[in-house]
């Protein structure tokens, strides 16, 4: 009788045991205010472990540390960890882990200037990283030459896709992120593409910079490429206007004046030949498949079409060209009267 009271007393005890660590693993530890936990820097887990109960993130300490020491895990990965109410200190530890922490989401769509790239990341919320730090790191041709490209053609790596950064990423690890999305775009069929057309990948982002400020005519985009291609084949200059308005670092202008066609810069294409040094912009996805899959014409001239709806004329010659410039000329004269 004295042995069944002893071990049900055994039991009795195990269970509570268990229950305890149970608890302790799988139980509301942490504080009740959802936080975020900040590593600027990869730190000894143990370090971090104090400054934690130092800001009262934890009422113990005790079960992340014996998991983390269980994992064998000596340094968290510098990172912004969210903490949730109700959250685990088997959550918090395997997270911490794993080094599983909330990313910044960053959309790229139309960005026309290194300057504004570097603005809209530091903007980012809670961002570390500090847009004028981040500015003379993409003017720093020493630092992003590995990427294969330079301060001028930096832009064509940035595709539009929503890209996910680490609160503590240095601008390195950014661009990284957006290089590793370029050389997944840019498979053995683009770059063949590519070469068919007598580019290379950064030439083709340069050129459907031009053919995305064009116009927004899906349809006249794989036109407009292809007469551009024209152009470029027999040494044309391209004189396209969206070149002479990026020279202008005005981007708000509608219309392009005879004085822009002489502002004396590398992007300005009425002065010199071939492609501008850079992008004038982040083109879509869908303008750089317009130059890849440019079909084969003889145009090499166009103009906004005189029914002013959003189509362009194309011609192969300049007498064609002229005659469609005058009808629009003369439509947009009787518009404005």
């Amino acid at each position: 009788m004295r042995l069944k009271h002893i071990s049900f007393a055994i039991l009795i005890c195990s269970i509570a045991v268990a229950g305890w660590i149970a608890w302790g693993l799988f139980g509301p530890t942490l504080s009740s205010k959802q936080k975020y936990l900040y590593i600027e820097q990869s730190t000894p887990s143990a370090q971090l472990l104090e400054s934690i109960k130092e800001k009262e993130i934890l009422q113990s300490n005790y079960w992340v540390k014996s998991l983390l020491e269980w994992w064998g895990v000596d340094t968290v990965r510098k990172g912004r960890y969210k903490i949730s109410t109700g959250m685990t200190a088997f959550q918090l530890a395997r997270n911490l882990r794993n080094g599983r922490q909330t990313f910044v989401k960053l959309p790229i769509n139309k960005i026309r200037t290194i300057e504004e790239l570097a603005g809209r990341i530091g903007n980012r919320i809670d961002s570390k990283v500090d847009s004028l730090q981040l500015l003379h790191y993409l003017h720093n041709q020493d630092s992003i030459k590995k990427f294969g490209v330079n301060p001028q053609t930096l832009l064509a790596l940035t595709l539009p896709y929503t890209y996910e950064l680490g609160w503590a990423e240095n601008p390195t690890e950014i661009i990284e992120r957006f290089y590793k999305r370029w050389n997944q775009f840019w498979t053995d069929d683009r770059i063949q593409k590519a070469r068919e057309k007598k580019l290379n990948p950064i030439e083709v982002s340069i050129l459907a910079s031009i053919v995305e400020e064009e116009t927004n005519n899906k349809e006249d985009r794989y036109l407009i490429a292809s007469t551009y291609l024209n152009r470029l084949r027999i040494g044309m200059k391209l004189q396209a206007d969206p070149t002479a308005k990026f020279a202008s670092r005005d981007f708000k202008l509608n219309r392009i004046m005879y004085g822009h066609l002489k502002i004396n810069s590398p992007y300005n294409t009425y002065l010199y030949s071939g492609l501008p040094p850079g992008p004038i912009c982040t083109p879509s996805i869908q303008a750089i498949d317009a130059v890849l899959e440019a079909p084969e014409t003889n145009y090499l001239f166009f103009v906004a079409s005189w029914r002013f709806d959003g189509r362009s004329l194309f011609s192969s010659t300049y007498k064609d060209h002229q005659a469609y410039v005058k009808l629009f000329h003369e439509a947009q004269r009787k518009r404005l009267e």
